[in-house]
């Protein structure tokens, strides 16, 4: 036999309107009712119906969170932090009452499997979504983007950007928390330099990424401001750093397969920077079967700091980014948890971790 709502505020001593009140936590309830209403729940196994009760409701009990590649640490990190402030109210009880059922949707790094899955969750009428990583520069899918945020706001979605900056047209925004990422890269590079290496290599991201392009810019603006290139702007410039600079994805065989390349058009670098941790471990693997020694014949940095990255042989050099604190955020400001920060733009600092991987260049 089905339990009902009304057999739910019959056992409570309640009416059905205060059981619906309690379940949807869109009214202060007092907290003697509240747990009547909770032990209710529980005794009779109650389960509440979703699509109904959305259909009454402006939104759902359900959160969306987008990642690239949730087998990738970068995004399970914050996906799984975020999901933590999302699932419930952290009393440990696990009763009904509060609670979203945060889903991972895993675009692959496709924009149109982005906008896919945007739609789903428009659909459902999604309590919120939260998107990570880096954007996609399309100008025509920044402007579908920014359009399908705009109609799931409308409808009372929550919209939070963690570890991307908002599109130019960011007013369906709850917050973005952007990384430092362009200073992130300007600073592990400037400690490169201040080892006395002046040729170094540059495995970056897919192109079409932010995060890929504001590291590179990082990088470059620390080689021109120590004078390693010529500026950007004269076509010798432009040719050297274009020359020292390979485009992958961001995997280990990417790292592996850029860096002997790196290392086929210029046999002289000193150091090598990856794009994030995963693929620097591509890059010291290529190294080594090169037969060159880390980092006694040549540097290797990354990007990050994954949890392997202080494991590996030497420990990575790399940049530090506060995943699981940056995920939490997120979590928490798409619950409504937390006030949005000023201007609704939070941009996280990154912090330089130097380790064995990283030394002054030979002679």
């Amino acid at each position: 036999m089905t339990v009902t709502l009304a057999d739910v505020a019959a056992r409570a001593r309640v009416s059905p309107a205060t059981v619906s009140r309690v379940l949807n936590g869109n009214y202060p309830v007092a907290a003697s009712t509240r747990e009547r209403v909770l032990r209710a729940v529980d005794d009779l196994d109650y389960v509440l119906n979703g699509p109904a009760s959305s259909l009454a409701a402006a939104t759902s009990d359900l959160v969306g969170i987008l990642v690239n590649d949730i087998a990738d640490p970068f995004f399970g990190i914050m996906a799984g932090a975020a999901q933590t402030q999302i699932g419930g109210p952290g009393d440990g009880s696990g009763r009904a009452g509060g609670e979203k059922l945060a889903v991972i949707c895993n675009t692959g790094g496709s924009p149109e499997r982005e906008l896919t899955y945007l739609t789903l969750l428009q659909r459902q009428r999604a309590a919120a979504v939260v998107l990570t990583g880096g954007a996609v520069e399309d100008p025509a899918h920044q402007t579908a983007i920014a359009a399908k945020l705009a109609k799931l706001a409308d409808a009372g979605t929550r919209i939070v950007f963690c570890g991307r900056p908002p599109l130019p047209e960011g007013d369906a925004l709850v917050a973005a928390l952007a990384f430092d990422n362009r200073g992130g890269g300007r600073r592990l590079t400037e400690h490169l330099i201040s080892l006395g290496h002046r040729r170094i290599g540059y495995v970056a991201g897919p192109p079409e990424r932010t995060t890929t392009r504001h590291r590179l810019e990082g990088h470059r603006e620390a080689l021109r401001a120590a004078g390693a290139v010529e500026e950007g702007g004269t076509a010798e410039g432009a040719e050297a750093e274009d020359r020292l600079t390979v485009h992958g994805p961001y995997d280990r065989r990417s790292g592996y397969e850029a860096t002997l390349e790196l290392l086929r058009r210029a046999p002289d670098v000193t150091a090598i920077v990856a794009a994030n941790d995963t693929v620097a471990l591509g890059a010291c693997a290529a190294v080594r079967d090169q037969g060159m020694r880390i980092p006694q014949d040549i540097s290797v940095a990354g990007f990050d700091d994954l949890p392997f990255s202080v494991d590996a042989v030497p420990a990575l050099t790399t940049v530090r980014l506060p995943l699981f604190e940056a995920g939490a955020r997120a979590g928490r400001l798409a619950m409504g948890k937390e006030n949005p920060p000023p201007g609704g733009l939070a941009t996280i600092a990154a912090e330089l971790m130097i380790r064995g991987s990283t030394a002054a260049p030979r002679g």
